[in-house]
């Protein structure tokens, strides 16, 4: 009497449905990994010229003129509804930074970007622009903030999330306090100091 085997008797069908299974599965893992280190790679930081990071702190002042005959914040949209948080504003922004509260004073850069009014309770902005640095060796340099700004808190506080030039790789936060404000005018003058970790 024949011994039985231990696979049933279209075993070698299974089989080669297994073996050819175990292959794809090899075959798509290994390609899957030959296409993934073809776009991606460690590099060494001293290669692209990073050396010791290093903190710097700024402290400059953010002009936001909205009225009179060349603002440098305009509304780009309006909210749907007279709300007095106005919900759903929009509003592009090319405000000088300078060194001292007087708009008079040295310019060191542009602020550029948009702000958003993000909050129907109270005014809360949402806010995403450029430190677009003008002065020395930081000439052509940005530092990029994005975050919530309650303005009506005394002191509020947003992340660094990046930069460019001499501030790649950048980050930190800043924090805000509002210098003047005029309600006949809507203009607002805001001291901003930034702790910004760059190479």
């Amino acid at each position: 009497m024949a011994k039985r085997g231990v696979f049933p008797a279209n075993s070698s069908h299974t089989f080669f449905t297994l073996l050819s299974l175990l292959s794809f599965i090899c075959f798509a893992r290994t390609t899957g990994e030959s296409r993934g280190a073809a776009f991606v790679r460690r590099l060494d930081p001293n290669k692209l010229g990073l050396g010791k990071e290093k903190l710097s702190h700024f402290r400059f002042y953010w002009h936001d003129i909205v009225s009179g005959p060349n603002p440098s914040a305009v509304v780009v949209v309006q909210p749907p509804t007279n709300a007095s948080t106005a919900f759903g504003m929009v509003r592009m922004i090319d405000n000088p930074m300078t060194e001292r509260p007087e708009l008079s004073s040295k310019l060191i850069g542009k602020a550029q970007g948009f702000y958003a009014s993000a909050a129907q309770q109270e005014v809360g902005l949402i806010m995403a622009m450029n430190f677009a640095f003008l002065q020395g060796k930081y000439n052509g340099s940005t530092i990029t903030v994005l975050g919530r700004n309650p303005v009506f808190s005394k002191v509020r506080e947003m992340p660094v999330i990046g930069g460019s030039g001499l501030f790649r790789f950048a980050r930190g936060y800043v924090q805000v306090r509002t210098h003047n404000f005029d309600l006949n005018t809507g203009d607002a003058i805001v001291e901003y100091t930034a702790y910004v970790f760059h190479y």
